[in-house]
C-alpha cells in the first residue's frame, strides 16, 4: 500500500492506495481541478513536495506540457501513478 497526502490552502487529506494506482481520483476529490484527463490541457498540475521517487516516470504528455523532469517538481495528476511509499503533493 502507498500513502498519498494532498495539501491545499485550507486542508490536508491522506489516502491509502494500492501500489500502481492512479492518483487522479483522490486528487480530484481533494479539489484539484481537472478538464481533459489526457495530459493535454495542464489543468491538473500539482506540485510534488515529497516522495517524487515513488511516482511513475514522466509520460510523453507530461514532458510535452511541463518540459523535462529535472527542470521542475510539477506533475500532471491525470498522468501519475503511485508505486509505493509516501507522496505529498499540493495544488
Amino acid at each position: 500500500m502507498a500513502k498519498l497526502i494532498i495539501s491545499s490552502d485550507d486542508e490536508t487529506q491522506e489516502f491509502e492506495l494500492e501500489n500502481g494506482s492512479s492518483i487522479a481520483e483522490p486528487c480530484e476529490s481533494s479539489g484539484v481541478p481537472f478538464a481533459c484527463t489526457e495530459g493535454v490541457c495542464g489543468t491538473c498540475v500539482i506540485e510534488v513536495l515529497e516522495g517524487e521517487e515513488n511516482l511513475s516516470d514522466f509520460t510523453d504528455e507530461e514532458k510535452d506540457f511541463l518540459g523535462e523532469p529535472e527542470d521542475s517538481n510539477e506533475r500532471l495528476a491525470c498522468q501519475c501513478k503511485i508505486n509505493g511509499g509516501c507522496v505529498k503533493v499540493t495544488f
